[in-house]
């Protein structure tokens, strides 16, 4: 069984998925009944800049009432549940993947412990941290096990906590968004499939590479969504606002005829070109956990602007697609309440209400 689907933390039933970034909250609530889920509610509320930087809470009341805003506009039907499975900021996280020496698992709760401190940067006592034993041996290290180690900052995972807790919910489980957007995006059947998933957000780019629905490799650059819009206002000489309601409505304009939105934006396009080059060489050559990249999949709020995708295949030489959220949730013949344009905004709130129906399965 997948890390993606073991329980990380002790979890009870009819929980919602929330996705808390740095400028906007998402809230996802699924239902299963049967072998068909449905999509109870859903919702996003925008945050001001300032009030989450970099992952860090700071001003709490703030997000708070942002917390507490999203529960009440969420619908069709309203979130009524306490329980919440929330994000961790990716930028405050650490996934590595540890080889050890075949042994039982008892054994390897002890080894882990002097792991973390020779692979992270922070102490013990200054994480949370927790791990799995892997079905595939990815060092390739004779008589080794590949062990999957996720640790974050003790001081985010409280602070997060306590803000949620403030708002009147449950905190039953959380999780970085690249294991929320691996369970959400990646089939379960494609086991021996290696896919890089780009998240394209308001104030970074994240990338993780994942064999089947196991996270393998994860970074951050501050590359974003914003950045392509400061550009093109800087460049037309608009307003920030101006040059955001043209991204949206009219994307980056003739690839061809090189449009002046286009040309605004290439310097910033193709740093995240050779972003993901980057990301997909030192995979490939210096992790050796797979001998290429079968996949490309793009997420979150930038991935929309028209004309990114076919820019991005062509200058990466490479198939790319969106990725589909959906694509492990049992909804038969339902149309999802969230179009396929924004459902990729969604992503890691969806994983997180995924994570939800399948623990809540497990104890019915």
């Amino acid at each position: 069984m997948s890390i993606l689907r073991k329980k990380i933390f002790d979890l009870f039933p009819s929980s919602f998925g929330l996705d808390l970034s740095d400028l906007s909250l998402k809230a996802v609530w699924l239902d299963r009944s049967g072998d068909h889920d449905s999509v109870l509610s859903f919702g996003s509320v925008p945050l001001p800049l300032g009030n989450v930087v970099d992952g860090e809470i700071l001003n709490p009341e703030a997000v708070k009432m942002a917390v507490e805003s999203l529960l009440f506009k969420a619908g069709p039907k309203r979130i009524t549940t306490r329980k919440v499975i929330c994000s961790l900021p990716e930028t405050k996280a650490f996934l590595r993947i540890i080889a050890l020496p075949k042994m039982e698992p008892h054994e390897v709760k002890e080894a882990i412990k002097w792991e973390i401190e020779a692979n992270i940067p922070l102490t013990l006592d200054q994480v949370y941290y927790d791990w799995q034993i892997l079905d595939l041996n990815l060092t390739g290290e004779k008589g080794k096990i590949s062990v999957l180690v996720v640790a974050v900052a003790r001081s985010v995972v409280d602070q997060f906590t306590e803000v949620l807790e403030s708002a009147g919910l449950e905190v039953v489980g959380l999780e970085t968004e690249s294991i929320a957007q691996a369970r959400s995006l990646l089939p379960e059947k494609n086991e021996n499939t290696t896919t890089l998933i780009v998240d394209i957000g308001d104030r970074r780019t994240s990338f993780l590479i994942a064999i089947g629905s196991t996270p393998c490799f994860t970074s951050s650059v501050p590359l974003s969504s914003q950045m392509i819009t400061e550009a093109i206002s800087k460049s037309l000489r608009i307003s920030f606002d101006e040059a955001e309601s043209i991204k949206l409505k009219h994307g980056l304009g003739s690839l061809v005829m090189k449009s002046p939105v286009f040309q605004a934006a290439e310097p910033v396009l193709e740093s995240m070109a050779s972003e993901i080059e980057k990301s997909i060489d030192f995979y490939l050559n210096n992790l050796k956990y797979s001998s290429k990249v079968d996949a490309i999949v793009l997420c979150g709020g930038g991935s929309n602007m028209n004309g990114f995708l076919p820019y991005l295949a062509k200058r990466l030489g490479r198939s790319v697609e969106f990725g589909n959220p959906w694509v492990n949730i049992k909804l038969g013949r339902e149309i999802p309440l969230i179009d396929r344009k924004h459902s990729v905004q969604y992503s890691t709130a969806i994983g997180m209400a995924l994570r939800g129906l399948d623990e809540y399965e497990d104890f019915a």
